[in-house]
């Protein structure tokens, strides 16, 4: 695994030179397409957002895809369309809510059963300018 200013330059030496010919390319080529058809919005679209798909290049830090955060949607997206039917919109959002308690939970190293029923038994009885240490960021299993 290289450090930050490895992966930069390694970015740099070997991933620069071919953005920059596929951006060329892309502007030849959009010049010969006529406005409207479908492969001149797919190129507009790709121009458009070109610093943000070449921000990797500057920063070693930035991962060059977005594949971890796409595997961490994954479940949500698979299960958008049986969340149509979870029985009005009010249902629907307290529905979003768990899950993105969940999934904080998950994301801060809980294991999501014990921190809700630890939130949850903790809750009725938790003051209300401590609410906020229940929180997924902020939570410690009741030791009291």
């Amino acid at each position: 695994t290289l450090d930050a200013e490895a992966r930069q330059a390694l970015r740099q030496s070997q991933a620069q030179p071919l953005l920059e010919d596929l951006k060329a390319w892309l502007l030849v080529c959009r010049g010969q397409i006529p406005n409207g058809s479908s492969s001149a919005k797919a190129i507009d679209y790709t121009l458009k957002r070109w610093a943000a798909l070449t921000h990797y290049l500057t920063d070693g830090r930035v991962p060059i895809d977005n594949n971890w955060i796409e595997n961490q949607i994954r479940p949500i997206a698979i299960g958008r369309k049986n969340w149509l039917f979870a029985g009005s919109l009010r249902a629907g959002k307290r529905a979003a809510a768990i899950m993105s308690l969940i999934q904080s939970a998950r994301l801060n190293g809980h294991e999501p059963f014990a921190y809700l029923k630890d939130v949850l038994t903790r809750l009725p009885t938790q003051q209300q300018s401590r609410i906020g240490e229940l929180l997924p960021h902020r939570w410690r299993p009741d030791s009291a």
